[in-house]
């Protein structure tokens, strides 16, 4: 099997070995199968197929064929960069092919210069090789060094790579480390070739350089391999010759060149020593493979030769020899002895230790090497010296260099005035050469100072240390000696073992009791001078002083690291300490140790911190600052004159820096803060004026000296800016102060404010450190061992920036124009913003790249033209790809950074998302590669062409890998693409990239890390929480891309249908096609999947937890004290940190507990109550305070998962939504996927782990869905072949199953009687209710009746012998009417119980829609069953109680009166329902309960007003009209008419004196309104002016021909309505051909519904009261009276309608059976007719439209056949009272003229047929023919 891709072999072993977590069973396997893989690439390690002539000549035919690929044509420009390639790196030309094809999918190459390309194919080349051997390292790293891996992984790897060694592996990785550093082809090239290639990210790197990191990281693999399996002795004398190259190289070139020294070095000392150290457990040694190697290597050895450096590292080997042969020794053999014994003599003599110390262990090269390697190194220098300090033979050398050392002079001279220039050094007064004995113990020291923990257990350690500390008569020797021991107490038990050692005990001189009795001793004999007078004090001993700083340093490491409980009974006297620091004689480095062995007292206990500041008041020097504007007259010894005088001309600064840090110490510590700092205003002058403001032109003898000095300096001003706030007071204070304040007064923090806010001394000189450039800092840091001084002082000079640009806005406006903005200030100088934004560049401490990235977001927020000044200092670019570089390595980092806050990609992104809504071009633009030089929004984004973040974002999200450390990332790189596309600027662009196939990988997430199981809680909260939130924004921008996305475009309409499919597991029938799912790849391709599933349900499944309580029970303690109440009180404060409070908010907008804060405030309160506890309680109390902050981290937490679980069920539901509302045509079988989402939320709402928030949001995705549901109903159905549309699609295959219907109705009900509810939750599910029985009131399409179906399926039964029967649709729906009942009634009494609370106490929005679920239970009770159970409440008394009060109030139309009136108006629906449903039963309830009384009583003038009003809030415009419509006059008639059906069921005389005389009194009572009603203009009224108008004529028509009394009549109003309206043509009116066909359909309806309520009038009075009416109008007459002309020209425009309305009805029907026959373009017309355009789009097909176009004709046919019911009854109407007045003798002598016109109409009637009107017509027909003989015989009179 061919090797896997490097790449590819990389990810494999970082994700297994270099995870947080032991890898999975599955990456094991996949591990160890790469292993098994990459073995062939390891054994022929960086060994490639060179050049060949054959493959030459194919490609200079300019067609290549590739493995696995169709032939590749080039042009000249690719052949030519082939052959370079292959020229220069010695590569096969078809591999350079291969390159350039990988170049190009990775950069897109075209349009790209040749040298260009050329450069990114040799980068990638390049690339390739480094993750070949970065896989090496890894695999050698993680067998070699114990990094808590599985055993039994790392036995089975191990055993994989033994072959590998046992081929050559090591020899060939020895090979290369020489090889690749020649000048040629396989190295670092010929001088002539392309000295630069482009890296990953486009930025032009050196071969060299790359070459040289190649090489190091091959001799760590080679120090790794040592570890594993040892070194044949060929292997170690080619490494011992490589090394002595590789030293001689390394003795004029970079630090790189020195660390790859080090591994090779390395290599053989841990050859040596783990081969002898086998050897003592009886394991096989070297020795034993080649008897005569011990001999030729030792000779190897001690040749010596003149280049120092090579002689050095040599002499380390020499030491390991040494070792090796002491421990392998055969003592019988004397020529071995003899040979360690002169091995050893040259080692002294040499004094390799000091090599190993000074140019190994100290220098810069191997601090910065890798830190894994480092710890290697260190660890195996640490087994050689204890096996040199611990073997016999060695002692005995140690011995014998340990008695001269002792006997040697000392390297210190005598006693100096102190006035006088020492040396460079400030710590010596020579530059001694050390004895080996000496080197020895330092050599020791420095391993114990990188790795302090290796003092564990170390028992020849602590021997050698006791015999090491006995009989020093040297004080260079002792110095040494408690160097070491300053260092072994750098651990808790180190300093126990080191105090123990010098309490006297083991040591004669060397003790505590020396360090104090000798501070006494020259206290004393400094106090004696002076009281002696002398002019001079005596000079102070360099030895004895040297030996001081090494006692104190001792008791500084034992004091700092020592148990906190102990340490506290060691010392107790620490005054000598002090008391030498006021004299001018005792050298500077003497005071610096004092200060710093004082500062370790510091943290003892809080009163040995106030005894350091009274000591320090009464012993150490002054520090005098000079008023304002004037000078100290005379000149005193206090810290100015030390430092000026003193320190500046030994160019050193001990006593300065020391003292420094012992104030920086104290103030750190100190708690009471309230006067700002103004007591401290003496040392802020003295550290900002004397120290740091000249501090650029002072000389240092040692530049680690002025890095120190800096860093103590800036460590104050940062305390200054951190601790202490300034208000508006202190300000004010500042600036109204006219006289110059004393120093008491100012404030430390405002001056240095004001320093940086003038560009003054402080800003200028850490300008000046920044100004450096980050270039020359990475070389000083990589080269220089005061590097990381100098890095932490550019990171504390970016924090200071950070902390006044914090501070500075709130002082401008006040200090303007004398002080401005610190970005104000930077701006004058561009060369300081660009030094400041390039430390994003800085990798090494990644606290300068977060400095970097913070300032960058307070400049981008503050600079509007940043991106231009950018781009004019020609940096633009190379932030670009400084920050897609630093964002990148966070993402492929494997380290798990627990503070977010301090979390580089997550600061990043943060600054992309935070500038995205600012002014364009904004950084945002900038790094995301737009056309900040152009249009934003018509960018063309490629970020395969460039390198930038969105290139870096958009590999990672596709690939999703590292979940466990890179959530956040993946979070928040969502949510930056969901803003961007959320931004009307970059929406364009961003949705047009995100829509092409190589990033419809989002799509495909939802089915993958969507549906993924989160970590347990008790796992990985934090995890768990970003899971969530990522799913949220990748939902979020799914359904914002669903809703944007234009679907007439391809690209558009594919990305939606990928969308739609992954994440619903269905689309439309086209996309199975596509190339998406038949693509190669199958990590974007959906078409090996067998069985899609629905993702949406899964989805909800994932969110469905139960998020843990965050309420809080308080300890009994607390309970007892009564402190509950104040904690209670803090907690409800909503306030931040910075106000006060104990919240803020977190990345992510969450409001969460400051932790700091809230224990400040817990402090307060426990420190008002420790006095009145006892010892016990203060530790309970101490207890409780714990507790308490527990339960803050568990609250936050907890509240993170509850926003995070509600943020993800946000994007789901809008996913949901917009897929549902927006993209519904694009999913096939819509009702059972609508059905399954419906069930699905209300399963989740109905589950206990649903909080009320989340039932809101999955409630409102059910509404949408019973919405969709209830128009897909009535839509064409989908999956037909046939293009052809039927009657039975109007009323089959769309209706759910009444199973499926019932089921949702039982988890609706169980989902509004849930426990934990809401009124506004109760809302939604109150309208979802209504909603399902809108659903469930009828299968067929409620605008087609019955009688139109009915015909249209007997035309189609005919035809096609279709068994659906309209019979058995009906069947279903009555059996869904009585299911639906059934499950309510269940539950009757707590949901009436819960609707009638709601109804009653609930909001105004609340109750309205609560009546109308109460509207809706009454709708489908046919069983009287819930009319009972509102009586037996009273809620209808209630009701009617309700909207008697409101129509009593006079009162104007405002917004807060607007939820009342829809309340009113749904409770008007009720009491409507109830007459309805019940009929005359209903109506006899309502009238018992006094209706007519109570809406009698009310003020319908004022109702009508408050309806019509016009002078409506603003609040409430938008809904005027609709409140129109809802004119509450309107319903009050219509329950005054419901009355009247009792009129016609009672008899006459009953009647009169019952429920007539109520109506008519309620029609007198309003009189006024019924007159403006009944006087409205017929003509140019609208449908509510006529509904209104049919609803007063409908009353009277019924009551008022019982009415005798004309003292309030309205029978003239009636009388003139009838002559207007019987006299209209309604034959003629063409509602067809009118522009407003459905509306005027209406308008003719009730014209029509008048006539009938107008002619039965004249029926009852015909009939009942015995009317008789004239045949003509009386002119002479004022009055207006019924004339039987009126009845004839009504019946013969009745007539005439008939006619008409017939016609139409059957062209309609004819239309809806030849629709099918119909072109596209006359089915559009009809459809236009209908008004129903925005029914279609231009996408649906023609079945769709001919769907639509027979719902329209069918429901305009149902509206002429109901037409033609009523024109019939008006017809029956106007013959029985024509027949009355011929069947009446003394009228019909007058109708002989009358009949001429009549006889004509009735034989029109007689030609109607029943098969036309569609219904039976005898009875019609006889008394037409009755009349018709009347009539005839009345012409014949």
């Amino acid at each position: 099997m061919a090797p896997p891709p490097p790449r590819e072999l990389l990810a494999v072993f970082e994700a297994a070995l270099l995870g947080p977590a032991p890898p999975s069973p599955s990456q094991r396997v996949e591990l160890l199968h790469a292993v098994r893989d990459a073995a062939p690439a390891f054994r022929a390690l960086l060994s490639f197929p060179g050049p060949k002539a054959s493959d030459r000549t194919q490609v200079e035919s300019k067609e290549v064929r590739l493995p696995d690929m169709p032939p590749i044509t080039l042009d000249d420009t690719d052949v030519q960069t082939a052959l370079k390639l292959s020229d220069e790196l010695n590569l096969n030309e078809i591999e350079c092919v291969r390159l350039l094809v990988d170049a190009n999918r990775e950069w897109v190459l075209y349009g790209r210069e040749p040298l260009e390309i050329y450069r990114l194919a040799a980068g990638l080349w390049y690339m390739e090789r480094r993750d070949l051997i970065t896989s090496l390292y890894i695999l050698l790293r993680s067998v070699a060094l114990d990094q808590g891996l599985d055993a039994d992984l790392m036995s089975e790897i191990e055993e994989q790579l033994q072959p590998l060694f046992n081929d050559g592996l090591r020899q060939r990785i020895i090979a290369l480390v020489k090889e690749l550093n020649r000048e040629e082809p396989a190295g670092i090239g010929r001088p002539s070739s392309e000295r630069y290639v482009l890296d990953f990210r486009g930025a032009l790197v050196e071969r060299r350089a790359i070459v040289s990191r190649e090489r190091l990281s091959l001799s760590h693999c080679l120090a790794l391999s040592a570890l594993i399996k040892l070194m044949s002795p060929k292997e170690v004398k080619d490494a011992f010759s490589i090394l002595k190259d590789c030293a001689a190289e390394a003795n004029q070139n970079t630090s790189v060149e020195l660390q790859i020294t080090y591994g090779v070095l390395f290599s053989l000392v841990a050859t040596f020593i783990s081969d002898a150290l086998s050897t003592s457990h009886e394991k096989g040694s070297l020795s034993s493979y080649d008897s005569s190697f011990r001999h030729e290597f030792h000779e190897l050895v001690m040749r010596t030769g003149n280049n120092m450096t090579v002689e050095g590292f040599v002499g380390v080997v020499r030491l390991a020899w040494s070792v090796h042969l002491m421990l392998t020794q055969d003592r019988s053999n004397s020529r071995e002895i003899s040979d360690i014994w002169s091995c050893l003599e040259i080692i002294c003599h040499q004094n390799s230790f000091e090599f190993l110390l000074e140019q190994v262990l100290k220098t810069a090269a191997y601090q910065n090497d890798d830190e894994d390697i480092v710890y290697m190194y260190t660890g195996y220098t640490h087994k050689l010296m204890m096996c040199f300090i611990s073997h016999p033979t060695s002692r005995d050398k140690i011995k014998e260099i340990k008695k001269k050392a002792m006997t040697a002079l000392s390297p210190y001279g005598p006693p100096r005035d102190h006035r006088e220039d020492p040396a460079r050094n400030g710590e010596q007064g020579g530059q001694p050469t050390n004895e080996p004995f000496v080197s020895l113990l330092e050599l020791i020291r420095e391993i114990y100072q990188k790795e302090p923990e290796l003092v564990h257990g170390n028992e020849e350690l602590w021997t050698f240390v006791i015999y090491a500390g006995e009989d020093h008569t040297n004080t260079q020797t002792l110095v040494a000696f408690l160097g070491l021991l300053s260092t072994l107490a750098s651990t808790e038990v180190g300093a126990a073992k080191v105090y123990e050692l010098l309490q006297g005990k083991i040591y004669r001189s060397v003790g505590w009791s020396t360090l104090f009795d000798c501070l006494s001793i020259y206290e004393e004999k400094f106090k004696k001078s002076i009281q002696s007078s002398a002019s001079i004090l005596p000079d102070f001993p360099e030895g004895d002083a040297q030996a001081l700083v090494a006692y104190l340093a001792v008791l500084q490491k034992v004091v700092e690291n020592g148990n906190p409980m102990e340490r506290r009974k060691w010392f107790p006297d620490i005054e000598p300490l002090f008391k030498l620091l006021s004299y001018e004689n005792v050298p500077p480095y003497l005071k610096g140790a004092l200060r710093n062995s004082i500062a370790a007292f510091i943290k003892v206990s809080p009163l040995l911190k106030d005894a350091i500041w009274n000591y320090l008041e009464q012993y150490d020097l002054p520090v005098v600052t000079a008023p304002v504007g004037h000078h100290t007259a005379t000149q005193i010894y206090d810290m100015r004159f030390e430092l000026n005088e003193v320190e500046a001309r030994r160019e050193s600064y001990p006593s300065t820096i020391s003292f420094l840090k012992l104030i920086n110490a104290l103030i750190a510590e100190e708690r009471n803060i309230s006067d700002k700092g103004r007591r401290f205003m003496g040392i802020f002058k003295f550290v900002y004026e004397d120290v740091f403001g000249p501090f650029p032109q002072r000389a240092y003898a040692d530049p680690q000296e002025k890095w120190e000095l800096a860093l103590a300096c800036l460590e104050h001003f940062r305390m200054v800016l951190s601790m202490y706030d300034i208000n508006d007071d202190d300000i004010y204070a500042s600036v109204n102060t006219s006289a110059p304040s004393s120093i008491e007064r100012q404030l430390p923090l405002l001056e240095l404010l004001k320093d940086f806010m003038s560009g003054k001394v402080a800003f200028r000189n850490i300008m000046n450190i920044i100004l450096v450039g980050v270039d020359s800092i990475v070389n000083e840091r990589t080269t220089q061992t005061y590097g990381i001084l100098l890095e932490k002082t550019v990171h504390l000079s970016l924090e200071i920036f950070i902390l006044v640009m914090e501070k500075d806005l709130a002082l401008a406006d006040v200090f303007r124009p004398l002080y401005q903005p610190l970005d104000v200030i930077l701006a004058k100088n561009h060369r300081q913003i660009i030094a400041l934004l390039e430390f994003i560049r800085y990798d090494y401490l990644p606290q300068i790249q977060q400095c970097s990235i913070k300032i960058m977001g307070i400049l981008s927020s503050r600079i509007v033209g940043l991106v231009q000044l950018l781009l004019e200092a020609d940096v633009g670019k190379t932030v670009i790809e400084d920050y897609a570089a630093c964002l990148e390595f966070r993402f492929d980092d494997f380290q798990v950074i627990e503070d977010t806050k301090d979390d580089i990609g997550v600061l990043i992104l943060q600054l992309l998302v935070d500038n995205i809504c600012r002014p364009a071009p904004n950084i945002t633009h900038l790094l995301l590669r737009f056309d900040v030089n152009g249009s934003i929004e018509r960018t063309a984004l490629k970020p395969k062409s460039h390198y930038s973040c969105l290139k870096v974002i958009l590999d990672n999200l596709e690939k999703v890998t590292k979940p466990d450390i890179n959530a956040l990332l993946h979070e928040f790189s969502f949510q930056l693409l969901y803003e961007l596309c959320l931004d009307p600027l970059t929406c364009g662009p961003v949705m047009d990239l995100l829509s092409t196939k190589k990033y419809q990988f989002f799509s495909k997430h939802v089915g993958t890390i969507g549906v993924t199981p989160l970590p347990k809680r008790n796992t990985n909260q934090s995890l768990r929480i970003s899971m969530l939130h990522e799913r949220a924004w990748l939902l979020k921008m799914l359904a914002l891309a669903l809703h944007l996305s234009d679907i007439s475009s391809p690209a558009y309409r594919e990305a939606c249908v990928a969308i739609l499919y992954h994440t619903f597991g269905q689309c439309a029938d086209n996309f199975q096609s596509t190339s998406l799912v038949h693509s190669r790849d199958a990590s974007t391709g959906i078409g090996n999947e067998p069985a899609n599933r629905n993702k949406v349900l899964d989805l909800l499944e994932v969110l469905q937890f139960r998020c843990p309580d965050t309420s809080m029970k308080y300890p009994q303690l607390l309970s007892n004290l009564g402190v509950e109440s104040k904690i209670e009180e803090i907690l409800r404060n909503s306030a931040t940190c910075e106000f006060g409070g104990v919240y803020y908010y977190s990345e992510r907008g969450d409001r969460l507990i400051d932790l700091d804060a809230f224990h400040g405030k817990l402090l307060q309160i426990s420190q008002e109550l420790n006095s009145q506890l006892s010892e016990p309680e203060k530790s309970e109390l101490k207890e409780s305070v714990h507790h308490l902050l527990k339960w803050a981290w568990r609250y936050n937490k907890n509240l993170e998962e509850q926003a995070a679980q509600l943020h993800m069920l946000t994007g789901w539901s809008q996913i949901v939504e917009v897929a549902v509302s927006r993209r519904m045509s694009l999913l096939d079988d819509r009702s059972q996927l609508l059905f399954e989402l419906l069930d699905a939320s209300l399963s989740a709402t109905t589950s206990p782990d649903c909080s009320v928030k989340m039932a809101y949001i999955l409630t409102n995705v059910s509404l949408t869905c019973m919405a969709k549901l209830r128009d897909e109903r009535f839509i064409c159905p989908a999956g037909a072949d046939s293009d052809a549309v039927t009657c039975l699609d109007i009323i089959s295959s769309k209706q759910l199953p009444n199973a499926a219907c019932n089921s949702l109705l039982f988890k609706l009900v169980t989902a509004i009687l849930r426990n934990e509810s809401s009124e506004t939750l109760r809302r939604r599910q109150y309208a979802l209710l209504l909603s399902y029985f809108q659903y469930c009131r009828s299968i067929l399409d409620s605008d087609v009746p019955p009688s139109v179906l009915r015909f249209l399926l007997l035309e189609e039964q005919e035809a096609d012998d279709d068994d659906f029967t309209l019979q058995k649709v009906l069947k279903e729906h009555n059996e869904l009417v009585q299911a639906n009942f059934s499950i309510i009634r269940k539950e009757a009494q707590a949901i009436v119980d819960l609707v009638t609370k709601d109804a009653v106490h609930g909001s105004e929005a609340g109750k309205a829609i609560s009546f109308y679920v109460l509207d809706a239970l009454i709708s489908i009770d046919h069983e009287k069953y819930f009319l009972n159970q509102l009586q037996s409440r009273g809620i209808l008394r209630s009701c009617l109680s309700d909207v008697t009060n409101y129509l009593s109030k006079d009162s104007s139309f405002t917004s807060e009166s607007s939820q009342r009136f829809c309340t009113v108006d749904a409770q008007f629906s009720l009491l409507l329902r109830i007459s309805h449903q019940y009929g005359n039963h209903g109506s006899q309830i309502l009238l018992s309960m006094g209706v007519l009384q109570n809406l009698s009583s009310c003020n319908l003038m004022g109702v009508q007003k408050k309806g019509n009003s016009r002078a409506i809030s603003n609040i409430i415009k938008e809904r005027a009209g609709e409140i129109d419509k809802k004119s509450l006059i309107a319903p009050v008639l219509r329950i005054v008419t419901s009355f009247t059906s009792l009129v016609d069921s009672t008899d006459f005389l009953e009647v009169k004196n019952k429920i007539v005389r109520e109506i008519v009194d309620f029609s007198k009572q309003h009189q006024s309104v019924f007159n403006s009603i009944l006087r409205e203009n017929v003509s140019g009224a609208n449908l509510f002016a006529l509904e209104r108008l049919s609803l007063v004529v409908s009353i009277l028509s019924k009551v008022w021909a019982y009415e005798e009394n004309e003292e309030c009549s309205y029978i003239q109003d009636l009388f003139a309505l009838m002559h207007s309206l019987f006299s209209l043509d309604f034959g003629s009116l063409n509602f067809m051909q009118s522009p407003n066909m459905i509306e005027n359909q209406k308008s003719e309806f009730i014209a029509f519904g008048l006539c009938f309520s107008l002619i039965s009038y004249l029926y009852v009075l015909a009939t009942k009261k015995n009317m008789r009416f004239q045949v003509s109008y009386d002119h002479n007459n004022d009055q207006q009276q019924p004339t039987l002309q009126m009845v004839s020209d009504l019946l013969n425009s009745v007539t005439r309608a008939l006619e008409r309305v017939t016609e139409e009805k059957c062209m309609l029907l004819n239309k809806v059976r030849d629709l099918n026959e119909l072109s596209r373009k006359e089915v559009d017309e009809i459809i236009k007719l209908c008004m129903k355009q925005d029914c279609i789009s231009p996408n649906d097909n023609i079945r769709k439209r001919r769907y639509i176009a027979m719902i329209d004709l069918s429901c305009m046919a149902g509206n002429r056949d109901q037409l033609i019911t009523l024109l019939l009854q008006i017809a029956e109407c106007a013959i029985t009272i024509l027949l009355v007045h011929f069947q009446d003798e003394a009228c019909a002598k007058d109708l002989s003229p009358f009949s001429d016109e009549l006889l004509p109409v009735l034989e029109r009637l007689e030609h109607f047929k029943e098969d036309k009107v569609g219904r039976s017509l005898k009875l019609f027909h006889r008394s037409v023919t009755t009349l018709k003989e009347m009539t005839i015989r009345s012409m014949t009179i």
